[in-house]
């Protein structure tokens, strides 16, 4: 079959770069992701390390995101600034924090992002091209994760130049007192309205798969999922470690 032949997946998938080293990401894209995202919320991984990343990331041919530590106009631009091709913000519970969140993506007149000249912009060599055609194709995710945010989800799905929605499984059921038991009726019911909700928009409806098994992400294709972060990079080696050590007599 060629390439004009070929039917595109109705979903992106990516992972988790939770380990702050070029090789690592490297790996990971060649693996056969769509996009990876360097984690800044819970891993040690600095801003230099961050641009080392999204460099190794693009340079395989990949989009890179950034899950940013929180809504900070101040970390999102330095970000940005670095040549990330998204930006997942999390804990994004009202229309008025993803407004911020949009407020620290856009240029002026939609936002308020300051002008630097960094790698984003070719070092200042390339802002017309960045500012005119680049930083309109950046994303910008917000995570749900919490019960109050599905309450809210309507108007945040609402608010111009946000992308697309994430669901934080593990925060979203820790919200409710019930972190990790994706059984309980009361998680199946919050994350069935989140689906519908989130279907009624032409916005990305993103998941992250935490365990390494694929059967998990096609279950999430087959509810709708279209932006899907499969488990994680030290999830993967551990994983394999443990499974191959089985074996030892």
């Amino acid at each position: 079959m060629d390439n004009s032949q070929k039917i595109e997946r109705p979903y992106t998938l990516g992972s988790w770069i939770t380990i702050g080293h070029p090789s690592i990401a490297e790996v990971m894209a060649d693996a056969g992701f769509d996009w990876l995202c360097i984690d800044l919320e819970h891993s040690v991984t600095d801003y230099a390390e961050a641009q080392q990343l999204i460099m190794a990331i693009q340079g395989r041919g990949l989009k890179a995101f950034v899950r940013v530590g929180e809504n900070n106009t101040r970390i999102i631009k330095r970000i940005l600034d670095a040549g990330a091709d998204g930006i997942i913000v999390p804990s994004v519970n009202s229309a008025e924090e993803a407004k911020k969140a949009v407020m620290a993506l856009k240029y002026p007149p939609i936002g308020a992002r300051g002008v630097g000249l960094a790698r984003a912009q070719g070092y200042g060599f390339g802002f017309e091209k960045y500012k005119t055609e680049i930083a309109n194709e950046i994303k910008l995710i917000v995570q749900i994760e919490h019960y109050k945010a599905i309450e809210e989800l309507d108007l945040i799905l609402q608010v111009e130049g946000v992308d697309g929605t994430f669901i934080g499984p593990y925060d979203l059921s820790g919200s409710m007192g019930k972190p990790g038991n994706w059984d309980d009726p009361e998680v199946i019911e919050i994350l069935n309205r989140y689906e519908v909700i989130a279907k009624k928009y032409n916005k990305l409806i993103g998941f992250h798969v935490v365990p390494p098994d694929y059967s998990l992400v096609i279950e999430k294709v087959k509810k709708g999922y279209n932006f899907i972060a499969f488990s994680f990079d030290a999830n993967f080696m551990g994983q394999m470690i443990r499974d191959q050590l089985k074996l030892r007599k």
